[in-house]
């Protein structure tokens, strides 16, 4: 790719549109309670296999739920829950999951509209359910505003396969070469390297700028700064 002509920005969802820390680390600490019921030790083997820090209240960057679908998560949780099916245990992370308390990067609302003004089109995927995607895009008043939402769970497959990036790309009638992908982990670059398309990393998630960088044509802070550097590429 020689420069950019950007016609589309899809994002990833969790540690993108919403910072991850201020939402999930909330999340785990009550989905760990709710499943040890009251056993202390069924409490810490949770934390372990999730890599959530129960002193400081916080995933460790290492952790496998940064970029996990609920099912892999389910997955996880499994062998510390023997008596609970795979199938509970994620009908249960979704149920939490839902009502996340969700902490916004930036000024969505405003933020998106402008992206709009600009004629881009615009697109979610997260390797959580499509379900919870909505039900948060929805709560922060945002749904309507998104050409396309796809979940792990909405047939196209999940990050880091380029897939459902490619899926936005046909759905919204742009070549993957003319679409960023904008994310916080290497899952969400690594699929769009893979997918032909631009990538944008941002530090709202866990992962560190070096970490993002080998896969990234930018790092910014938050997605606040895209449209200045969208703009620097035009120009």
């Amino acid at each position: 790719m020689t420069g950019p002509m950007i016609e589309a920005v899809l994002f990833d969802k969790d540690g993108t549109l919403f910072d991850f820390a201020d939402t999930w680390n909330a999340f785990a600490a009550r989905l760990i309670q709710r499943l040890a019921e009251g056993d202390d030790l069924r409490r810490h083997g949770l934390a372990r296999v999730l890599m959530f820090d129960l002193e400081t209240g916080g995933f460790l960057p290492e952790s496998p739920v940064i970029a996990g679908t609920n099912r892999e998560v389910a997955e996880l949780i499994s062998p510390v829950l023997p008596t609970r099916a795979v199938e509970e245990i994620e009908a249960l992370i979704i149920e939490e999951a839902e009502t996340a308390p969700l902490s916004e990067a930036v000024a969505l609302v405003p933020y998106l509209a402008g992206l709009a003004a600009r004629g881009l089109s615009l697109g979610v995927m997260t390797n959580d359910s499509e379900t919870v995607a909505r039900a948060h895009l929805r709560s922060a008043g945002i749904e309507g505003m998104f050409d396309f939402v796809a979940g792990a769970d909405s047939g196209h497959g999940a990050k880091p396969s380029p897939n459902p990036l490619l899926a936005f790309a046909r759905a919204t009638g742009h070549a993957p070469d003319r679409v960023i992908m904008v994310g916080d982990s290497l899952h969400d670059l690594v699929a769009g390297r893979a997918a032909g398309m631009w990538t944008a990393g941002v530090l709202t998630g866990l992962a560190d700028a070096d970490t993002l960088a080998p896969m990234a044509d930018v790092v910014l802070p938050d997605i606040g700064h895209l449209p200045a550097w969208l703009s620097r590429q035009e120009s």
